[in-house]
């Protein structure tokens, strides 16, 4: 696939983030110019990390949940031909611990975010007739997984999704959706501090045996992205080594066989 997105301008949020810089550097590295917009300031850090490597980035600092930001942050890039909305965000692993507050910040932050990022885009898809997004879901959009809040937005980013798919087909603009499980980012290393072994805990739970690489992400991606898929709109596909399969773990315990 070398090459194949150069020329283009590949909007990333959650650009700082641990799947959010393997994404930077993955479409950077097929030659995309990359308009990179994060919360945070840690996002103008990769003006320098990846221009080292020859790739091109526009940074931009906004908050997802304040739709005015994200307007003036995309009004900034200029021309996007591409929007991945990776960014994603859970403060709240229980009901319990969640209020009415954290429960809005939660889904403004996730799928109002998503959405803001597509309202800013859009126009300028539909008159050059042409456009791709791509959107950052989560497995636990699709079974209760913990994170309610997190979850229910992640949930409504895949009818998002395809509400997108529906509307704006004839205008040559594809949108889907990716669900990663369990993503190796840096997010990991502070739950390990509490518990060691939480990753070869999780393990057992996928088919595969293992948890899901950044790169494996954005690959998928990438596919998405790309004329590859010229055919492909609306589709949530899992990216969990197996986790949405089916429940492995009861599976050897109804059977009584280690497979």
């Amino acid at each position: 696939m070398s090459g194949a997105f150069t020329g283009k301008t590949i909007a990333i949020t959650g650009a700082a983030g641990g799947i959010g810089q393997w994404l930077c550097r993955f479409f950077g590295a097929e030659g995309a110019t990359i308009a990179a917009l994060d919360r945070s300031d840690k996002v103008h850090a990769l003006v320098d990390t990846l221009g080292k490597d020859g790739i091109t980035v526009k940074p931009a600092v906004a908050e997802l949940a304040d739709a005015n930001a994200v307007q003036a942050a995309f009004a900034g890039f200029g021309e996007v031909h591409i929007l991945i909305n990776n960014a994603g965000v859970s403060r709240h692993p229980t009901l319990d611990q969640t209020d009415p507050a954290g429960w809005s910040e939660d889904m403004a932050a996730n799928l109002g975010g998503a959405f803001a990022c597509a309202h800013a885009v859009l126009p300028q898809m539909v008159k050059r007739r042409g456009g791709n997004i791509v959107n950052v879901g989560s497995v636990n959009g699709l079974s209760a997984l913990g994170d309610p809040a997190y979850s229910a937005a992640k949930a409504g980013m895949i009818s998002l999704t395809r509400s997108l798919a529906q509307e704006y087909g004839r205008y040559g603009i594809r949108c889907n959706i990716v669900l990663p499980g369990t993503v190796r980012t840096p997010i990991w290393d502070e739950r390990k501090a509490k518990d060691p072994n939480v990753l070869k805990t999780l393990e057992r739970w996928y088919p595969l045996g293992r948890i899901v690489e950044p790169d494996e992400v954005a690959r998928v991606i990438a596919f998405l992205a790309s004329d590859a898929a010229s055919a492909v709109t609306g589709a949530a596909i899992p990216v969990d080594c197996g986790l949405t399969a089916g429940n492995i773990v009861m599976a050897r315990e109804l059977t009584l066989e280690d497979f």
